[in-house]
């Protein structure tokens, strides 16, 4: 006889045994949703401008990917004038540089404030001006802003970092100290670099060019000039203890990297704490780099890119033992500028991918990157026709861009 009872229970088992296998495919509650790539190709459809061979598989072209997430773009202004950096306030409104020398604040929007007294004189010539900016980590307790930019002093100019207190009215900056100038000065107007970031012991990163020219770009190798360098600085401008250079003779205390062509791009990784940069490259060979201290990034003894003559640079070699690998390079050029990591909720499968506005290249670079190595690419914005200057993450989790020609972008999900 049948044992009715126990076929049914049988039956219950398998069927929940089933739904619990199908379920354990999907991701998990809060984790990113899986983005897979679209082909085996790359999203850069045109010829390299060398015939350099990467150092290893991945480091460039690497194949693309879209994102699966329905995206909304917003305008919310077009009417600023250059605008170079952008730091978030606490409650969400926008704390931007514009290059001529203006810091402004602008609100979700569109609403922008009048300049910001007291910033210092600037050098607005060629690509100098009012660079990158960051908040102070303590802001919502000492209101302290701090920036990059072109300073014009006797003997040339340089890439210097200042300092001061936005006041409770928000009119000025107050206290403004100019805590660091690179060294030497020059009187050319390209490459000051011009990034600030701070790292999660709460001292500051700041990037300077090696300025274009001959008679400087050399000096990227030099440990006793700061041009052409990562360096690190407490919030006084003074080096770090334990900066990777320290105590070696001749060396500036404050070098963190060496051997930078334009450092445009500085970004802390969220999960691992470290610092990622981008730069230019000449004719090809614009550079994404994990930042290692003590470690030289090889300019302009080895780049994957070419003189603008299409000539070699230098010996034209890409390697040399001693010099590190950028982590991944483009050819042609894009022309990398501010990035950020993504750390938001709105999207749960950009956690953790680094996003770089380009200005050549007019778009946002999407990378996702997996110990330590590219792994997919995805081009956003390609048909705005705009030069993307600087990238952030908003309060509301949405990204937001802003470019050369003057607006500010909001980049959410529908």
């Amino acid at each position: 006889m049948l044992n009715y009872s126990r076929i049914i229970l049988v039956i219950c088992t398998v069927t929940f045994t089933l739904l619990s296998c199908s379920k354990k495919s999907e991701p998990d509650a809060g984790e990113p949703a899986p983005t897979v790539p679209t082909s085996d190709s790359s999203v850069e459809r045109n010829p390299p401008n060398s015939s350099y061979s990467p150092a290893f598989t991945g480091q460039t072209r690497i194949a693309a990917v879209n994102t699966s997430t329905r995206i909304r773009t917003t305008v919310v202004t077009s009417a600023l004038v250059a605008p170079w950096g952008i730091a978030v306030l606490p409650d969400g409104r926008f704390l931007i540089n514009e290059k001529a020398g203006r810091m402004r604040i602008v609100n979700g929007s569109g609403t922008i404030s009048d300049p910001i007294a007291g910033v210092p004189a600037v050098n607005a010539n060629g690509q100098g001006g009012l660079l990158g900016i960051c908040l102070d980590p303590d802001f919502s307790s000492n209101r302290m802003v701090y920036w990059s930019f072109s300073e014009p002093t006797t003997g040339g100019k340089r890439t210097s970092v200042a300092k001061g207190r936005l006041s409770s009215d928000e009119w000025s900056l107050e206290a403004v100290t100019i805590i660091y100038r690179s060294t030497p000065a020059y009187n050319g107007v390209n490459h000051y670099g011009g990034r600030v970031v701070f790292d999660p012991s709460g001292n500051l990163f700041a990037s300077t060019g090696e300025r274009a020219d001959n008679v400087t770009r050399a000096q990227a190798q030099s440990t006793s000039a700061s041009i052409g360098k990562v360096i690190r600085i407490n919030r006084d401008g003074q080096p770090v203890a334990g900066n990777p250079f320290t105590g070696q003779p001749g060396a500036l205390p404050e070098l963190y990297s060496i051997g930078h062509r334009n450092p445009q791009g500085l970004a802390i990784h969220p999960v691992t704490g470290e610092l990622w940069q981008s730069e230019h490259g000449p004719r090809g060979g614009d550079e994404l780099n994990r930042i290692q201290p003590g470690a030289n990034y090889g300019w302009p003894t080895i780049t994957y890119g070419l003189e603008y003559s299409g000539q070699p640079v230098l010996t034209g070699i890409q390697q040399r033992d001693g010099m590190t690998q950028p982590m991944y390079y483009w050819d042609p050029v894009v022309s990398p500028s501010g990035m950020t990591f993504y750390k938001g909720e709105r999207f749960p499968e950009w956690r953790n991918n680094l996003f770089i506005g380009c200005l050549s290249g007019m778009h946002i670079v999407r990378l996702i990157i997996d110990n330590n190595r590219v792994t997919g690419e995805e081009r956003l914005l390609a048909g705005e026709s705009q030069r993307f200057r600087d990238i952030t993450q908003g309060t509301d989790g949405a990204l937001y861009a802003i470019t050369d020609q003057g607006r500010l972008y909001k980049i959410d999900r529908e």
